[in-house]
This record gives structure tokens, sequence and C-alpha cells, in this order.
């Protein structure tokens, strides 16, 4: 038996299908009879994080099912990480095709599988393998490709080929493609594929031959959350199902979207997803805040938990500036405005100072931002005892600390500009050990998350405009993601460039 479950955001997916974990596991179901695939590591760790303590089972030994479609391809065709494609690789191949390109970067994901480069032709090699497109075709249908040269894509492509042959290796691409053709899919008794909606043509067919020898098959997903058709995803082969399996479940209560204006701009921009599963989606009690702006300094960002959202990096990099001269501490592709190492050591000099007792591992941290202010021979902490706290007046008498005033004079390799940002956060009372209450993230990146505050950004890319005439429904989609991130309020700002904005 084939089921399709629906989940809008927030209507708690993910917990019913650990329900039916849990339920299989119950009737007596071994473990390892049991799939669950996902499209990001995350989603499947997390189940199977949840069935190993509930029913006291190890995650390597009883729940290696649980993992991304990559992840068993890899594993069932029994390869060692030597065999497959790393960065140096194709920065090796870069240096020795017959007509050297530049690759800076070019790495897997680990959590999504979407590759990742600084060369624009790998990457459309790439999209092509995942939507299983001739690669000529995928590139003489896409106008915007301009700065990729038609003869060029089609050596390179032909030159990786001869390479990973050269030296015994696959990528990605090639192991589903293996794992296809040498028909060894296993057998389950449940089989569950999470984010469908996000799987790409070639993962849906390896997908096809898991559910032809599984019991029953649960796949879940959301086509209105359907964002990653850029890299290749196939959101149409999730909504043919609908012609395949033998029921169809909606959760459509969703505990995230309050009720108002924040939910009915939700509805709207589904409503205009002109290819989707028709479905009701009810918001949680209470009404949620909905404002625009026309500037950001008109956002009151000061207090509270926010997630910046802008469908483009660039939009990103202008708002921090804002958010520094402000003084707050934020988020961005994963780091810290300013790395917690130095914000600790800054913390504990100035406890410091006031005489209280540090351990070596955090004198040895600040003692990392003095320089020259620390004698030749005592930067490590080699004369602290590991079992003792000592002073600062301690350290200035026997273990080479020279100066003793506050840390914005006594720090080196600060800026001015870096110094006043951080004394601008601990003037504003920001909670600098723990993790910033702003985080800035592009629409993909901040699929699955979620925050009181959202702030908006509508503007897109040029790329995206020419995109936009040809398949509107990604924008759609995409700003759908956006506004049902909000559990409380959502901010939108007006856009800085009418000419190339997503109109909400």
């Amino acid at each position: 038996m084939k089921t399709i479950i629906l989940g809008p955001p927030g209507t708690g997916k993910t917990t019913e299908l650990l329900n039916l974990v849990d339920a299989g596991l119950q009737k007596g179901i071994e473990p390892n009879k049991i799939g669950y695939f996902s499209f990001t590591k995350k989603a499947a760790t997390e189940a199977a994080t949840r069935a190993a303590d509930k029913f006291n089972l190890d995650l390597k030994n009883d729940l290696y099912n649980f993992s991304t479609l990559h992840s068993l391809a890899f594993r069932t065709l029994k390869l060692t990480k030597t065999k497959v494609m790393q960065e140096n690789d194709y920065k090796d191949f870069g240096k020795k095709v017959s007509f050297p390109i530049t690759i800076k970067k070019a790495t897997y994901d680990s959590n999504t599988g979407l590759f990742n480069s600084s060369n624009e032709y790998l990457e459309l090699i790439d999209k092509a393998r995942a939507s299983m497109t001739p690669l000529m075709k995928l590139y003489d249908r896409n106008e915007h490709y301009l700065d990729i040269e038609r003869n060029i894509l089609y050596l390179i492509d032909r030159e990786l080929t001869k390479y990973k042959k050269q030296k015994g290796l696959i990528d990605y691409g090639d192991m589903l493609e293996k794992f296809v053709e040498c028909d060894i899919a296993p057998a389950f008794d449940i089989l569950f594929i999470d984010e469908a909606q996000d799987l790409s043509a070639l993962q849906w067919k390896m997908v096809k031959t898991l559910w032809e020898r599984s019991t029953d098959t649960y796949i879940a997903g959301d086509d209105d959350q359907a964002i990653y058709t850029w890299a290749g995803a196939d959101v149409h082969s999730f909504l043919a199902l609908r012609d395949e399996v033998d029921d169809i479940r909606v959760l459509d209560q969703s505990y995230r979207i309050p009720g108002g204006a924040i939910h009915d701009l939700a509805i709207n921009i589904g409503s205009k997803i002109t290819n989707r599963y028709e479905k009701e989606y009810k918001p949680r009690e209470g009404t949620g805040v909905l404002n625009r702006y026309m500037d950001i300094s008109q956002v009151d960002l000061s207090t509270g938990e926010w997630l910046v959202l802008a469908s483009t990096n660039y939009v990103l990099d202008s708002t921090r500036e804002h958010l520094e001269l402000n003084g707050w501490y934020y988020q961005y592709k994963n780091r810290n405005s300013i790395p917690l190492d130095l914000l600790q050591a800054i913390e504990n000099w100035e406890q410091w100072r006031k005489g209280s007792y540090l351990n070596p591992l955090q004198i040895t941290n600040m003692y990392s931002y003095l320089g020259d202010s620390i004698t030749k021979g005592y930067r490590k902490g080699k004369t602290l005892n590991q079992d003792l706290n000592y002073t600062q007046e301690q350290c200035v008498a026997d273990h080479g600390l020279t100066v003793n005033g506050v840390w914005y004079d006594t720090f080196q390799g600060l800026d001015s500009y870096r110094i006043n940002y951080i004394r601008r956060m601990r003037a504003n009372g920001e909670k600098l050990s723990k993790i910033p209450r702003i985080r800035l993230s592009t629409i993909h990146a901040a699929k699955g998350g979620e925050a009181d505050k959202v702030l908006l950004f509508p503007d897109i890319s040029k790329a995206a405009v020419i995109h936009n005439d040809r398949s509107p429904d990604d924008l759609h989609r995409l700003f759908y993601v956006g506004v049902t991130r909000a559990k409380e309020e959502l901010h939108l700002m007006e856009p800085r460039n009418y000419e190339r904005t997503y109109s909400i």
C-alpha cells in the first residue's frame, strides 16, 4: 500500500511519520526492515534518534536504514570515501584537464547531498545528471546561462567522465545510477520517504526501486515548499503520484502559523501556484502581526528572536552593516558575527580585572589575544598548573602577563570598527555567551526553520527575474516558504529595486 502524507508548514509532518515508525516497531517489525530515507540527513537522524531512545535501539547496528538516499547507495554498493569524488579530486581535475579550468570550490553538502561549486560548468553538469536531462538539451532551453560556452561545456563534461574512469572514482550521481542499474534495492516492511518534494528525478528513480520491494510505503512532503528545482529537484514526480497511490492524507492543522494577516498572506501566495495538491491549511489560535516598512531602520530589532530572510545573499550582506552599527548580535551562514572564543576572552578578562579566579583554559584563550603583551615562552600557559585557578595579579607576577587594562586597550589584532561593535553589543545587554538571537539566512537555507519574528526581503536576482517569466511557480513556492517561517510576527520590507522583486 502506498500513501502520500501532505504536510504544510508547521503541521507536524515529522511527528506523524515518527508515530508511524513507533507503531511499526510496536507491532514487532524488526528495525532493519524499516527504511526511513529523507532529502536531508538532519531529518533522517531525528527519526533514528527518537526510535533509538524510545525502543532502546542502537543507532549504528539497528537503525542504519534511517539515512539519505545517497548514504543508502554508498552503503549498499560497499563504497569507501576514497572511491568517491572529493573536493581535492575536483581541484586536481581542474588542473589536469586538457584546457585547465579554475575550481576553487566543489563539494557535496553533507546534509542534503546537493553539489556546490565555484565553477558554473560543473554545477550545470551535476544538475543535468540529477534531473536526468541531456546536458546539451538543458543548456539550450535555459537562455540565462550567459557565462557558459556551449562547446566548452561539452568538452568539460567529456573530460570529467574520462578523469573519473582513469582514477577509478565516482560521484554522487554515479552512486544513484549504479544502485538502480545493479538492482540491489533492499526489501522493507515499511518504507518512509520524507521531504519528497525535494527529490531529483534520479532520486525518484531510486525510490521507485525501493517501493517496488516494500510492503507499505509512506511518501511525505509538501509540494508548496518545493524550492530546490534550481538544483534539479523534480516536484512534478511528487505531484504525479496522485495517480499511483492508494491514499492521500492531509495534515491540515498548523501549530506554527497564527491566524489573521500572516495566514491570509500564506494562503494567497499558495493559491498562485498553478500545479499543486489542493489542501486545507488551518492556522493555530491567536492573531499574528504583519507590518511593512520602507527602510530597515524602521524595524525595531533591539529585542526578541529574529529570522532575517532574503532570496539572495547579497541582500543579507548589506543588512549586516546595519546590525553591527546598532550593536546587535547575529548569526550568518552558521557563524556568529563575533567568534565565541573572542567574546569569552573579553568576558573573562573583565571578570579577571575585578579579582576573579580563572582556570588555565580560560587564561590561555585570553593570552591568544594579547600578542606581545605576553612574555615569550608563556603564551601557551605551560607554567600554569591545570588543577589550579589564578588571579590576574598572580599571572602578572609569575606567568608572563604584562598588562592589566580594559580589554579594548589590551587585546591586539582588533580594528576600531570591531571594537566599537563589540562595545555596542555589551552596552545593549546582548547575551554574548548564547546563540545569537538574530539569524540571517537565505530562504533556501531556512527551510524547516522558524522564529517568533521574521523579517523578509522581497528582492530577487536578475537571473530569478528571467526564470520567473518561464516558471513563476518557483518564486511563489520560495516566498511561501519565507512567509510561513513566522510564529508571531512577519515584517516585510519594500524592495530596493521594483524591477527585481517578488510582489507580496
